[in-house]
């Protein structure tokens, strides 16, 4: 081999070795990035309030806490889908039972719902009850009540002279 291929090959094998290790700086320097943006907080979101009455689209305000954070405080699009239970929550969707009997104490009837769907960071219960009134009770006839029928005589008619 010649002095040019040994000063080739030496040059060749300090520029990997530079290479490499501006790499390494730069993996580093990232993970300094990250460690810097893990002193942020999560974002905590409030729930979403409608631009125009109870439903549709609106905004949600995020918070989160942290020394070196660039935002703290933002705000995001949201939607209320305007077919969901408001009594719940506009932003958990449930699967209810069919209506319970009739409770003549209290005169109203529950049912159970299951969450089905929550939209992003909803807090929802997993279950809810909800109550009403019983409506008309409906009366129950008794077949020996009933009323006769007025039978009473016919008068004839007598034709005017």
């Amino acid at each position: 081999m010649s002095g040019q291929q040994q000063w080739t090959r030496l040059a060749v094998m300090a520029l990997l070795v530079l290479t490499v290790a501006a790499g390494e700086g730069l993996k580093a320097e990232k993970q300094g990035k990250k460690e810097r943006k893990s002193d942020c907080g999560e974002w905590q979101w409030s729930v979403c309030v409608a631009n125009e009455g109870d439903c549709g689209l609106g905004t949600r305000e995020g918070t989160r806490t942290g020394t070196d954070c660039r935002q703290t405080i933002k705000t995001q699009r949201c939607k209320i889908p305007c077919n969901w239970k408001k009594q719940f929550g506009g932003e958990c969707k449930y699967d209810f039972q069919a209506w319970g009997e009739c409770d003549m104490a209290t005169g109203k009837k529950n049912r159970t719902g299951m969450l089905k769907r929550a939209l992003m960071d909803a807090t929802c219960p997993n279950t809810v009850s909800a109550t009403k009134p019983c409506g008309k009770i409906p009366k129950t006839k008794l077949q020996d009540a009933k009323k006769p029928k007025r039978e009473g005589k016919k008068r004839e008619r007598t034709p005017m002279d």
